[in-house]
Protein backbone atom coordinates (compact mmCIF):
# COMPACT_ATOMS: atom_id res chain seq x y z
CA UNK A 1 0.00 0.00 0.00
CA UNK A 2 1.15 3.55 -0.76
CA UNK A 3 -0.26 6.99 -0.03
CA UNK A 4 -0.41 9.19 -3.13
CA UNK A 5 -0.26 12.94 -2.47
CA UNK A 6 -1.27 14.50 -5.77
CA UNK A 7 -0.97 18.04 -7.11
CA UNK A 8 -0.41 19.63 -3.71
CA UNK A 9 1.62 22.36 -5.38
CA UNK A 10 1.56 26.07 -4.47
CA UNK A 11 -0.12 27.28 -7.68
CA UNK A 12 -2.78 24.56 -7.42
CA UNK A 13 -3.54 24.83 -3.70
CA UNK A 14 -3.82 28.64 -3.95
CA UNK A 15 -6.91 28.18 -6.14
CA UNK A 16 -8.63 25.99 -3.54
CA UNK A 17 -8.62 27.91 -0.25
CA UNK A 18 -9.35 25.75 2.80
CA UNK A 19 -7.19 26.48 5.86
CA UNK A 20 -7.94 23.08 7.42
CA UNK A 21 -6.86 21.09 4.36
CA UNK A 22 -3.06 21.10 4.68
CA UNK A 23 -3.02 20.21 8.41
CA UNK A 24 -5.46 17.35 7.74
CA UNK A 25 -3.35 16.10 4.84
CA UNK A 26 -0.20 16.40 6.97
CA UNK A 27 -1.88 14.11 9.52
CA UNK A 28 -2.43 11.44 6.85
CA UNK A 29 1.14 11.76 5.60
CA UNK A 30 2.57 11.50 9.13
CA UNK A 31 0.44 8.41 9.84
CA UNK A 32 1.59 6.74 6.62
CA UNK A 33 5.22 7.48 7.42
CA UNK A 34 4.80 6.21 10.99
CA UNK A 35 3.25 3.00 9.64
CA UNK A 36 6.15 2.51 7.23
CA UNK A 37 4.00 3.06 4.13
CA UNK A 38 5.53 4.71 1.09
CA UNK A 39 4.37 8.27 0.49
CA UNK A 40 4.55 9.15 -3.19
CA UNK A 41 4.29 12.80 -4.19
CA UNK A 42 2.90 13.51 -7.63
CA UNK A 43 2.90 16.86 -9.36
CA UNK A 44 2.47 18.31 -12.78
CA UNK A 45 5.56 19.66 -14.50
CA UNK A 46 6.84 20.42 -17.99
CA UNK A 47 10.09 21.02 -19.83
CA UNK A 48 11.10 24.55 -20.87
CA UNK A 49 8.86 25.85 -23.66
CA UNK A 50 6.24 23.15 -22.88
CA UNK A 51 6.92 20.74 -25.76
CA UNK A 52 4.54 18.20 -24.16
CA UNK A 53 1.53 20.52 -24.40
CA UNK A 54 -0.62 21.02 -27.48
CA UNK A 55 -2.46 24.35 -27.70
CA UNK A 56 -5.76 22.40 -28.06
CA UNK A 57 -5.38 21.02 -24.56
CA UNK A 58 -7.95 23.00 -22.56
CA UNK A 59 -6.28 22.30 -19.23
CA UNK A 60 -2.65 23.04 -20.10
CA UNK A 61 -2.73 24.69 -23.56
CA UNK A 62 -2.56 28.23 -22.20
CA UNK A 63 0.78 27.39 -20.57
CA UNK A 64 2.33 26.64 -23.93
CA UNK A 65 1.46 30.16 -25.06
CA UNK A 66 2.50 31.85 -21.80
CA UNK A 67 6.24 31.83 -22.30
CA UNK A 68 9.28 29.68 -21.65
CA UNK A 69 8.04 28.21 -18.35
CA UNK A 70 9.02 24.69 -17.48
CA UNK A 71 9.73 25.22 -13.78
CA UNK A 72 10.54 22.13 -11.74
CA UNK A 73 7.78 20.42 -9.79
CA UNK A 74 7.52 22.14 -6.40
CA UNK A 75 5.28 21.08 -3.50
CA UNK A 76 3.63 23.00 -0.67
CA UNK A 77 6.20 23.07 2.18
CA UNK A 78 3.78 21.79 4.87
CA UNK A 79 3.45 18.46 3.04
CA UNK A 80 6.59 18.40 0.91
CA UNK A 81 8.40 15.16 0.16
CA UNK A 82 11.24 14.00 2.34
CA UNK A 83 14.51 13.36 0.52
CA UNK A 84 13.93 9.59 0.62
CA UNK A 85 10.38 9.76 -0.82
CA UNK A 86 9.46 9.21 -4.44
CA UNK A 87 8.44 12.21 -6.53
CA UNK A 88 6.61 11.60 -9.79
CA UNK A 89 6.19 14.31 -12.41
CA UNK A 90 3.15 13.91 -14.63
CA UNK A 91 2.22 15.70 -17.83
CA UNK A 92 -1.57 15.53 -17.71
CA UNK A 93 -4.42 15.34 -15.20
CA UNK A 94 -4.11 11.68 -14.19
CA UNK A 95 -1.11 10.73 -12.07
CA UNK A 96 -0.43 7.96 -14.59
CA UNK A 97 -0.53 10.11 -17.75
CA UNK A 98 2.91 10.94 -19.01
CA UNK A 99 4.61 9.60 -15.89
CA UNK A 100 6.39 6.48 -14.69
CA UNK A 101 4.02 5.95 -11.75
CA UNK A 102 2.76 2.54 -12.90
CA UNK A 103 6.33 1.34 -13.41
CA UNK A 104 7.35 2.52 -9.93
CA UNK A 105 4.33 0.91 -8.25
CA UNK A 106 4.80 -2.42 -9.99
CA UNK A 107 8.57 -2.44 -9.38
CA UNK A 108 7.90 -1.98 -5.67
CA UNK A 109 5.10 -4.56 -5.57
CA UNK A 110 2.50 -1.98 -4.54
CA UNK A 111 -1.02 -3.17 -5.32
CA UNK A 112 -3.11 -0.84 -3.13
CA UNK A 113 -3.27 2.95 -3.32
CA UNK A 114 -4.64 5.57 -0.96
CA UNK A 115 -5.55 8.69 -2.91
CA UNK A 116 -5.39 12.30 -1.73
CA UNK A 117 -5.01 15.54 -3.64
CA UNK A 118 -6.26 18.64 -5.32
CA UNK A 119 -8.68 18.57 -7.06
CA UNK A 120 -11.24 15.89 -6.40
CA UNK A 121 -12.73 16.44 -9.86
CA UNK A 122 -9.30 16.55 -11.49
CA UNK A 123 -6.31 14.45 -10.49
CA UNK A 124 -8.20 12.32 -7.97
CA UNK A 125 -11.01 11.37 -10.36
CA UNK A 126 -8.67 10.76 -13.31
CA UNK A 127 -6.18 8.76 -11.26
CA UNK A 128 -8.89 6.69 -9.58
CA UNK A 129 -10.41 5.70 -12.93
CA UNK A 130 -7.08 4.74 -14.45
CA UNK A 131 -5.88 2.94 -11.31
CA UNK A 132 -9.11 0.94 -11.17
CA UNK A 133 -8.64 -0.06 -14.81
CA UNK A 134 -5.11 -1.18 -13.89
CA UNK A 135 -6.55 -3.36 -11.09
CA UNK A 136 -5.13 -1.49 -8.10
CA UNK A 137 -6.99 -1.71 -4.81
CA UNK A 138 -8.16 1.81 -3.99
CA UNK A 139 -9.00 3.93 -0.99
CA UNK A 140 -9.89 7.61 -1.21
CA UNK A 141 -9.49 9.88 1.80
CA UNK A 142 -12.51 12.11 1.13
CA UNK A 143 -11.31 14.94 3.36
CA UNK A 144 -7.78 14.44 2.04
CA UNK A 145 -9.12 15.70 -1.29
CA UNK A 146 -10.23 19.22 -2.12
CA UNK A 147 -12.37 20.75 -4.83
CA UNK A 148 -13.63 24.26 -5.57
CA UNK A 149 -17.17 22.96 -5.89
CA UNK A 150 -18.42 21.32 -2.67
CA UNK A 151 -21.33 19.67 -4.49
CA UNK A 152 -19.03 18.07 -7.07
CA UNK A 153 -16.78 16.85 -4.24
CA UNK A 154 -19.80 15.43 -2.39
CA UNK A 155 -21.15 13.60 -5.45
CA UNK A 156 -17.76 12.17 -6.38
CA UNK A 157 -16.82 10.99 -2.89
CA UNK A 158 -20.34 9.89 -1.97
CA UNK A 159 -21.65 8.33 -5.17
CA UNK A 160 -19.02 7.94 -7.90
CA UNK A 161 -15.83 6.89 -6.10
CA UNK A 162 -17.48 4.14 -3.97
CA UNK A 163 -18.15 2.18 -7.17
CA UNK A 164 -14.37 1.64 -7.53
CA UNK A 165 -12.82 2.48 -4.15
CA UNK A 166 -13.30 2.45 -0.43
CA UNK A 167 -13.99 6.02 0.68
CA UNK A 168 -13.13 7.08 4.21
CA UNK A 169 -11.82 10.04 6.20
CA UNK A 170 -8.30 10.89 7.26
CA UNK A 171 -9.24 10.28 10.91
CA UNK A 172 -10.75 6.84 10.23
CA UNK A 173 -7.89 5.80 7.96
CA UNK A 174 -5.20 6.88 10.41
CA UNK A 175 -7.05 5.16 13.26
CA UNK A 176 -7.02 1.96 11.19
CA UNK A 177 -3.24 2.29 10.86
CA UNK A 178 -2.96 2.55 14.61
CA UNK A 179 -2.18 6.27 14.48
Amino acid sequence: MALLVMDVQPAVVARYPDPAYLPRLATAIAAARDAGLPVIHIGVGFRPHFPEVHPRNKMFGRLAQAGPGGAPTVFVPEVAPRPDEIVVTKKRVSAFAGSDLDLILRARGIADLVLTGVATSGVVLSTLRQAADLDFGLTVLADGCLDNDPEVHRVLTGKVFPMQADVTTVADWTAGLGG
